[in-house]
């Protein structure tokens, strides 16, 4: 069955026209009238659905009935990032949605390749929201991520800690996410370098600012290889 994210307030036993996102897919789709799809509006649950009417511009579907179906993972983990260039990124915030992640956060460092900031870090941003939402339609997701607006290092810093635990991932270090103790339900704050890692000096702003460095082996891995191994090593201890 369809599983579409429709941005509307739906209930039990309603009727209602479909946003243009949605009318978008289903006619892709080629769904008819009477064909049964799952709608989810992000707040929780999904809804089983039939579709009433189609027209050019428009689709009328009824809700049946909600499901109180939770597919999100235990350990609630936010992810800052330095943003791999061209479309890796998207692959990146495709496969963390897949995995679980509850917040991306772009980040800009001194070794960044990809600068973003005004119209083109918003567009961008709504760009890598719309692949979150894409990707928790096809993985059964009914939570969408946070995709956050690019900032850069010194933002971060500024920033005050909010009771998340915090990790950087780092290559002078021999602790790993396997040799943690448990995280006791908190949010994990797992920060993932750029193309060539951090600068030494950035590496050692962060752990004064609360971070805990974490190595993931002794191999050399792309910056959207990093990100994912941390993901799936928290989600796995979690």
């Amino acid at each position: 069955m369809p599983r579409i994210y429709c941005d509307l307030v739906l209930s039990a036993n309603g009727s209602f026209d479909l946003p243009q996102r949605a009318v978008k897919h289903i006619q892709v789709l080629r769904l008819q009238p009477g064909d049964e799809l799952t709608l989810f509006n992000g707040l929780g649950g999904e809804y089983t659905c039939t579709i009433e009417h189609m027209g050019r511009q428009n689709v009328q579907a009824q809700t049946l009935q909600h499901l109180t179906l939770e597919r999100e993972n235990a350990q609630k983990i936010h992810l800052i990032v330095g943003m791999p260039a061209n479309d890796r990124m998207d692959w990146l915030v495709e496969k963390a949605t897949e995995l679980g992640v509850q917040k991306i956060t772009p980040l800009m460092t001194q070794r960044s390749v990809l600068k973003l900031q005004g119209e083109r870090a918003l567009k961008k941003t709504q760009h890598w929201q719309l692949i979150a939402i894409g990707a928790c339609e096809q993985s059964g997701r009914n939570r969408i991520p946070v995709i956050e607006e690019p900032i850069t290092l010194g933002n971060l810093l500024q920033e005050r800690p909010s009771g998340e635990l915090r990790f950087v991932l780092s290559t002078h270090t021999l602790a790993s996410p396997s040799t943690l103790s448990a995280m006791d339900g908190k949010i994990i704050q797992v920060l993932s370098g750029p193309e060539g890692g951090l600068e030494p000096k950035e590496e050692d702003a962060l752990v004064e600012r609360g971070f805990t460095p974490l190595s993931l082996g002794s191999r050399i891995l792309r910056a959207e290889t990093a990100a994912i191994k941390a993901l799936i090593d928290f989600t796995q201890k979690a």
